[in-house]
């Protein structure tokens, strides 16, 4: 039996976005070590929350740097004149010009960029391929049909996953910028459109992340859903209770709710590894 210790309260909110090197090694015959140049993206939506998930998981996990992001026509265009971006994601439904008007402008640029349309409405798809689009994606986006847009756009070489062994989250605190790894997670928590990685240093860090990408990142690495707004590494877990019908999991100290459809992929971890041992 597990009594639910009282948690420590965490740092002050730090919003971070994360960033990593982009750069994919050459094949040419003789170049086997020069760095091929990262593929360049404008997201442009004028909703915040869809705009920096696609920017998110455009920065980490594909070779795509840099990647920019504009919530009106305005800024698009602002973008467009200061350099050239090799595709453009464009939302449909904008202020101003919305996203086929402006798919009708870029296209008329002497080196239009590729476009790719990110919307929740189907009806519009028949226009955007018909000035040119390479393809049409219906939010939200997973990241193996994100693939498929850049291969269409860009060919295979964009589409190639990151190397994210190292997976360092820069987090900017008081005019300084430290990087977390992902081996210095115990666990991260749910809060609306962010997510609060708890650290092994007792530190919480507030980060822009959808916990399903987390997850969907994190898992080969050891991290398990233990409930919907937990995800847990499994390295940290030290004890699994269970109270009449309720379920929980320790980690660094505190009990942590483990809902009824994730009870069975826990137990079944604890007595594999129990085997094992």
């Amino acid at each position: 039996m597990i009594a639910a210790r009282p948690r420590a309260a965490p740092p002050a909110d730090e919003r971070a976005a994360v960033t990593e090197p982009a750069h994919t090694p050459g094949n040419e015959p003789g170049n086997e070590h020069r760095a091929i140049p990262a593929a360049s993206a404008l997201v442009v939506d004028d909703e915040t929350p869809a705009l920096d998930e696609l920017s998110y998981l455009l920065r980490t996990n594909f070779p795509i740097d840099p990647v920019h992001a504009a919530q009106n026509a305005s800024d698009a265009l602002r973008h467009l004149q200061e350099r050239r971006y090799d595709v453009v994601f464009l939302d449909v439904r904008m202020p101003e010009l919305d996203g086929i008007e402006l798919g009708n402008v870029l296209r008329r640029f002497a080196a239009p960029p590729a476009i790719v349309y990110v919307t929740a409405y189907e009806q519009y798809a028949v226009r955007a391929f018909d000035i040119g689009a390479c393809d049409y994606l219906l939010k939200p986006v997973s990241r193996a049909r994100l693939r498929t847009a850049l291969e269409r756009a860009l060919g295979p070489r964009a589409a190639r996953p990151r190397d994210d062994s190292s997976d360092l989250i820069p987090v900017e605190t008081a005019g300084r910028t430290r990087f977390i790894s992902r081996e210095q997670v115990r666990w991260a928590e749910a809060e609306g459109d962010y997510v609060r990685l708890h650290t092994a240093d007792g530190g919480a860090h507030l980060v822009r992340i959808p916990i399903s990408h987390l997850e969907e990142r994190w898992s080969a690495y050891g991290f398990i859903r233990i409930h919907r707004g937990y995800l847990v590494s499994f390295k940290h877990i030290t004890e699994f209770s269970v109270t009449g019908s309720v379920h929980t999991v320790m980690v660094g100290g505190c009990a942590l709710p483990v809902s009824r459809r994730h009870v069975r992929d826990v137990r079944d971890r604890i007595l594999r590894v129990g085997r094992r041992s």
